[in-house]
């Protein structure tokens, strides 16, 4: 009988943010993949889990995916843990995730820490509709999809380097205009964990003034909506009956 693979998300600051049922799944699997077993060795010893790691990041996926998979195929329980966060969002786990789906392989993902829905919802923005969009391409494509993202009506989320924010909060300007709203999350569930909130021109003066440092989540006000739209999208459910 094929065994399961877990994708247990890990906290992205305090260790207090791991679920019960997280610590269980990770003392019960016969093998645990780490990003970084340097960095998952901390948390597991803090937990007292001393199940077999394995490492298994971006450089050696494409090499390990198969073997994996065969493993869970002989019965073995699989945990996939990141450096912090969700395995597979801006992390390793999407070959995996699809490899062990498409072959009929039962995948059960663990509610728990991510730092964009902390980041949205601590924003002020609207966020019953978002966009998460991760990092943007460092170099090319970068402005090639800042301009497909000038019409985007949601509100964006982004993951960002702080080395690279204030030219990021820049180049939002160009593209987005400088009274459009934004939140900068820093450090989140961290000692240190900031928000600063304003227009995209407040909020670059800042950081211009006080050097970012950590982990950053840029939330990004979308297009405000305009009376052409808002008419198109009433004359749309007009043509369909009235219904949503």
């Amino acid at each position: 009988m094929a065994g399961k693979l877990f994708i247990v998300p890990t906290p992205i600051g305090n260790l207090e943010d791991m679920t019960f049922r997280a610590v269980r799944v990770l003392k019960e699997a016969d093998l645990i993949l780490a990003e970084d077993t340097r960095t998952s060795s901390v948390l597991l010893h803090h937990y007292d889990i001393h199940g077999k790691l394995q490492s298994h990041h971006k450089f050696n996926e494409h090499q390990t995916v198969d073997l994996i998979k065969e493993k869970i195929l002989m019965g073995m329980d699989v945990a996939l843990i990141s450096d912090a966060g969700t395995p597979g969002i801006s992390d390793p786990g999407f070959l995996l995730v699809r490899t062990c789906a498409e072959e009929g392989i039962e995948v059960q993902t663990l509610p728990g820490a991510t730092a964009c829905i902390p980041a949205i919802v601590s924003s002020g923005l609207a966020c019953n509709k978002f966009c998460f969009e991760g990092f943007l391409p460092q170099k090319k494509g970068r402005q090639q999809r800042l301009t497909e993202l000038e019409n985007e009506e949601r509100t964006m989320i982004f993951y960002e380097s702080p080395y690279r924010l204030v030219k990021t909060l820049e180049q939002f300007i160009e593209h987005f205009s400088a009274v459009r709203r934004c939140s900068v999350a820093r450090e989140i569930s961290k000692i240190h964990e900031e928000h600063k909130r304003g227009t995209l021109e407040e909020v670059l003066a800042w950081y211009k003034e006080h050097e970012p440092k950590g982990e950053i989540v840029i939330v990004a006000e979308g297009k405000p909506e305009t009376k052409k739209s808002r008419r198109d999208r009433y004359e749309e459910r007009e043509n369909d009956g009235g219904e949503e």
